[in-house]
């Protein structure tokens, strides 16, 4: 999925599922290496909506040594995170009935947007979105198995 995103240092990049941290570590690699100086580091935002999994996170980042290039947000990861907005890049690490609208408004022009669309359960796509000059072009990028994306602009918690 990094490869998918296209990741380059400097990017500001929102993810969207926390878990644990690893995934933002690996992105933050990309984004903000350690080698790099740190006036060209870019940043990564990582939302979870699980308040345990959003404190796990945030402990394995600080314990790893990237609290410096990683954020943990506890919210719903469906609304995004207007308040660093706008983004590079945009990954959602669960699927969603569709791209939820509000990460499509936090997207920077010319930058991409990883989704998993589909069923709560099964058949779901990776979609790549890229908004070149306020427009947007969709890539199917092949079948994956994901939870689902829970929130306002997910599917309703049950």
């Amino acid at each position: 999925m990094d490869e998918a995103l296209e990741l380059k240092v400097g990017h500001t990049v929102l993810e969207v599922g926390a878990g644990c941290g690893w995934h933002a570590a690996t992105i933050a690699e990309i984004v903000a290496p350690s080698d790099a100086p740190k006036t060209k580091w870019g940043h990564v935002y990582t939302v979870e909506r699980i308040p345990e999994l959003a404190a796990f996170a945030k402990d394995n980042l600080e314990k790893a040594g990237y609290a410096d290039r990683v954020t943990v947000i506890h919210q719903d990861g469906t609304l995004g995170y207007p308040e660093q907005a706008p983004y590079n890049r945009i990954i959602v690490a669960a699927a969603g009935p569709q791209v939820p609208e509000p990460l499509v408004e936090q997207l920077k022009d010319d930058g991409v947007l990883l989704v998993p669309v589909g069923g709560a359960q099964f058949y779901q796509t990776l979609v790549r979105v890229r908004k070149i000059n306020g427009k947007l072009i969709t890539e199917n990028l092949g079948g994956v198995a994901f939870v689902p994306l829970i929130g306002k602009h997910g599917f309703q918690q049950q």
